[in-house]
């Protein structure tokens, strides 16, 4: 009797596509950029049993696609092959083709028949697992926030803000939850929605956010954390296609604009116990337990992971006053000045909001750093203090984060090292330090500016 290699989902999607031309298999790098393979449709079955290569560096690669060498995964190793097999249930097509193809994501294996401990989505994995141990259960939804910009560049090469279908007329004006937005961009909003059912990609609400050109699409809560990170990622590769295809240019870029808002990650978690009961349950007038050490071993994990919250030299440009971006790891009910939010919502569904990370950070490490800070929290109770009423930019301490303070933090963390393991701090720290060499190094066109004529 033959068997076959692929889940229920898998042969649905291959059953949809009968003139399938290709595959594209999927590796969520260190930075979240996607690489792999595109393979003939006869060599997907064989994937499924055997992997395909690919070099172990590419899973540090720097955001340029450069082996860092730093990472000992280059040649100190000689540049080694990796088995890469691709994760049964996550075949789904790729809509926004012009011809019928499919991707997958794969996995990356360390050599001895296990999985790369170092892979973003396996640091996750286990820090699910860890709560599984303890009987609980992490429910988790991803908002990302994001602009759609004129795929056409200025002269100096900086984006500009995107024509507006309806009107013919570049978007210049802050309209934030306006409707007329969504109307007028509803060829892309449509267009992304189609392409979401089909790849069983759970999005849910389409907002037009705090700046011209800028969206937000929220996805519904999962009780797998992983598969919840798992439809960011097809999420974002989703917008950036259909972008393309309707003359634009969507970017997840944190702040492609001085005096703009920038884009984020907001991670939204609730704890389930054994019984489905949901830890956090209370109300605002008397916060519980397990809320309040929970938030507490959040705020204790900010600056140790701030790196994987921003992780590079943009995302620092976020954190300025007024702009709905947390400066501080201060929490309160119902809040959005606070960097851990509780949502507005009956008491059995009470949940925490994590607002610190950019839209350009990798979405399976900043969730992994958030279930790592509530675990911490848990087993560690301690007290959050109380929960900011009002203007929390005005009631505390101010502090602006920037990129090689936070890579410091990180490298000499014993939190990350327990919660991530030591080599994905030394290989993370790694790349991220070349990326901040690299970009230390460039002379910028302000510095031509300033300098060049009067000194």
């Amino acid at each position: 009797m033959s068997t076959t290699p692929f889940s229920e989902h898998d042969q649905q999607t291959l059953d949809a596509l009968p003139d399938l031309a290709a595959v594209d298999l999927v590796l969520p790098d260190m930075n979240g950029l996607l690489r792999g393979k595109r393979i003939a449709p006869s060599a997907l079955k064989k994937a499924f049993e055997d992997g395909v290569c690919l070099p172990m560096s590419l899973i540090a690669s720097d955001v340029l696609g450069n082996t860092v060498e730093e990472t000992g995964l280059g040649y100190d190793i000689g540049d080694e092959d990796r088995i890469c097999k691709p994760i049964p249930g996550t075949l789904r097509p790729m809509p926004w083709s012009t011809r019928p193809m499919a991707q997958a994501l794969i996995t990356m294996e360390d050599g001895q028949g296990g999985r790369f401990a170092a892979n973003p989505r396996e640091i996750l994995a286990r820090l699910v697992q860890r709560f599984a141990e303890r009987g609980l259960t992490p429910v988790v939804a991803v908002e990302l926030e994001f602009y759609l910009l004129d795929a056409e560049l200025d002269a100096a090469g900086r984006p500009r803000t995107s024509i507006n279908p309806r009107t013919g007329r570049r978007n210049s004006s802050t309209q934030v939850y306006y409707l007329q937005d969504l109307e007028d961009y509803h060829g892309f909003i449509d267009a992304v929605s189609e392409a979401c059912v089909a790849q069983r990609i759970p999005a849910d609400t389409a907002v037009a956010e705090y700046s011209p050109g800028q969206f937000e699409i929220n996805l519904k809560h999962r009780a797998d954390a992983v598969a919840a990170c798992d439809d960011a990622i097809f999420l974002k590769r989703t917008i950036k296609a259909v972008a393309e295809r309707h003359g634009l240019l969507g970017s997840f870029m944190a702040k492609p604009f001085v005096e703009q808002s920038g884009s984020g990650t907001h991670i939204h978690v609730s704890v389930l116990d054994r019984d489905g009961r949901n830890l956090f349950a209370c109300t605002q007038d008397a916060p519980c337990d397990a809320l309040r050490h929970a938030v507490a071993g959040l705020q204790a994990g900010v600056d140790d992971c701030m790196l994987l919250f921003a992780p590079h030299a943009n995302s620092y440009r976020r954190f300025v006053l007024n702009a709905f971006v947390p400066l501080n790891e201060c929490w309160g009910f119902n809040n959005r000045t606070v960097a851990l939010r509780i949502p507005h919502s009956d008491p059995a569904n009470t949940r925490i909001e994590h607002r610190i990370a950019g839209a350009d950070a990798n979405p399976y490490l900043v969730t992994a750093a958030v279930l790592a800070g509530i675990l911490d929290g848990l087993e560690n109770p301690r007290d959050p203090g109380p929960p900011v009423v009002g203007n929390a930019y005005e009631q505390t301490e101010i502090r602006s984060p920037n990129w090689r303070e936070a890579h410091a933090r990180f490298l000499h963390s014993d939190f990350v090292a327990r919660q991530f393991g030591e080599d994905f701090r030394r290989i993370f720290g790694a790349q991220k330090g070349k990326e901040i060499a690299s970009f230390e190094r460039l002379v910028t066109d302000v510095e031509y500016e300033w300098y060049l004529r009067p000194l």
